[in-house]
């Protein structure tokens, strides 16, 4: 009989603790928080360090801009975080319509003008009826909170609160299209709502394209240089092929020039290399890199032209 008894609490206590989590997790935003004051007024103080999060986005859609007396409407209510997947909710419309508990849906505790979820989730749909007559605008209440599912209200945990209004009937300017008439109301973060989400290659095509605006004139003159060396090399090659080599100077004339051009060539190099040295941006190393090399390629024609043999044509 002992034994029979142990077992018993044994399955019991199982029983219990497997319970537990549905239990912890799917009551939602409490009727009162922590401070006693209402939820639907105040937020869901017990979660999430006590303030709203824009981490939770909290959304209802299929909403009218304004209703139509006796109508019935189906709204659906999001929730979305980073981490947490599961959430609830808690909604008002202060007890002017009637909301009708359909599956997944209960009357919030000790409030009957407010409903709320009977299972942990982050999608559910609610049926709201508007009231018989012309009431003017409706003023609707939603909080949803979005935890993490480890049975305790931490800061791991977080909330969002959202209001809104239904104008009352004529009072809106309404399309025909039914389409058009509903809209969705939401809160939470800016990007996370309205960031257009980009593919891996659209994310990397719209980097090349910031690459090339901020590297435009870095590609562009860099080409203009390696087309004048090009050239250069090509001039010194023809004239060596077909036009028999560079002029003779004389060198009375060769040494000052070659002296002038090589003081340039020296300075020129010397500030290349600060530039290098100092970190400074791409067009000042390829300025006077150029330049240097200009500097450099008329040392080396004032050399070669002093060596060069005297012609006749050079006489006359």
């Amino acid at each position: 009989m002992r034994g029979l008894v142990l077992r018993a609490l044994l399955v019991l206590t199982c029983a219990v603790m497997l319970a537990a989590p549905s239990i912890g997790s799917s009551t939602g935003p409490p009727q009162d928080n922590l401070e006693s004051n209402p939820t639907i007024d105040f937020g869901c103080t017990c979660h999430g360090g006590g303030n709203p999060s824009t981490a939770v986005e909290v959304a209802i859609s299929a909403v009218p801009q304004a209703y139509e007396a006796g109508q019935a409407y189906n709204f659906t209510i999001t929730l979305k975080h980073d981490s947490n997947a599961a959430g609830g909710f808690l909604m008002s419309d202060r007890g002017v319509g009637t909301f009708t508990l359909v599956d997944g849906i209960r009357e919030a505790e000790d409030d009957p003008d407010s409903i709320s979820h009977s299972a942990v989730g982050n999608n559910w749909v609610v049926q709201w009826t508007a009231p018989e007559v012309d009431v003017g605008e409706i003023y609707f209440t939603l909080v949803g909170n979005s935890v993490n599912e480890n049975n305790n209200a931490d800061e791991f945990d977080a909330w969002n609160i959202l209001n809104f209004i239904i104008a009352a009937p004529g009072t809106a300017t309404v399309s025909s299209d039914e389409g058009l008439s509903l809209r969705t109301i939401s809160v939470g973060d800016y990007d996370s709502l309205f960031a257009v989400k980009k593919d891996s290659e659209a994310a990397r095509q719209e980097q090349m394209a910031k690459d090339y605006f901020d590297y435009g004139n870095l590609y562009y003159w860099t080409t203009l240089s390696i087309i004048i060396i090009a050239a250069v090399v090509q001039g010194e090659f023809y004239e060596r092929r077909f036009g028999g080599g560079p002029e003779h100077l004389d060198m009375r004339l060769a040494v000052p020039q070659g002296i002038r051009r090589g003081i340039l060539f020296a300075g020129l190099t010397y500030a290349f290399v600060w530039s290098l040295q100092e970190d400074k941006p791409y067009g000042w190393p390829l300025l006077l890199g150029m330049l240097a090399l200009w500097a450099g390629y008329g040392v080396y024609r004032t050399y070669c032209q002093a060596n060069a043999p005297l012609r006749t044509d050079d006489m006359l």
